[in-house]
């Protein structure tokens, strides 16, 4: 039997009828939804040590629940001694039931334990992606400190439709999501 997490629940039963007021649209279609969640992890001493790779594609498997993808080089940069074809890093790519499952986790267990947190900053890509940054992969309760091999941060980018930077707010505020509050004097 297939369950539907919970996060999507609550947005078909909640969030969609008040997305749908605040945003005064006129059809479900209209309104933003998760498409698909990516994470990154880039290793830059990756050209020295070929298991940092294999541990950072291990981290993400463990994070994600899916298989990590090693990503490699596309061109080579002679003066970071970098040839075509290397790897570099890993990604996965989250949809449907696994992308609502991690960005449940992300908003109610993983913020909430980083270090010093101020808020996310709330800066879109024009086209109502949004994307952050995460120092470290052990404020996730999955990664086991002792079998990492060094700390490395990992992006996280949230795809929307809806193709608005300020649906896709409005949604990520309906779940909660702890963006930094703006002071009039630090916009610039």
């Amino acid at each position: 039997m297939n369950r539907v997490p919970r996060l999507l629940d609550r947005y078909r039963n909640e969030v969609r009828p008040r997305l749908r007021e605040r945003l005064k649209a006129d059809n479900d279609l209209a309104l933003p939804r998760l498409r698909k969640i990516t994470l990154s992890m880039g290793v830059g001493g990756a050209i020295e040590n070929k298991k940092l790779v294999e541990a950072a594609a291990a981290s993400l498997t463990v994070i994600s629940g899916q298989k990590a993808v090693v990503t490699l080089a596309r061109r080579s940069v002679a003066s970071w001694k970098l040839r075509e074809g290397m790897p570099i890093g890993a990604k996965v790519t989250l949809r449907g039931a696994r992308a609502w499952e991690f960005f449940d986790r992300l908003v109610s267990v993983v913020i909430p334990r980083i270090r010093d947190f101020r808020g996310c900053p709330a800066r879109f890509d024009g086209r109502g992606n949004y994307s952050l940054g995460i120092a470290e992969q052990t404020v996730f309760p999955e990664i086991d400190i002792e079998k990492t091999e060094g700390l490395a941060g990992l992006n996280v980018t949230m795809t929307f439709s809806g193709g608005s930077d300020a649906a896709s707010r409005a949604l990520l505020e309906e779940f909660g999501f702890p963006f930094a509050r703006e002071e009039a004097g630090n916009r610039g």
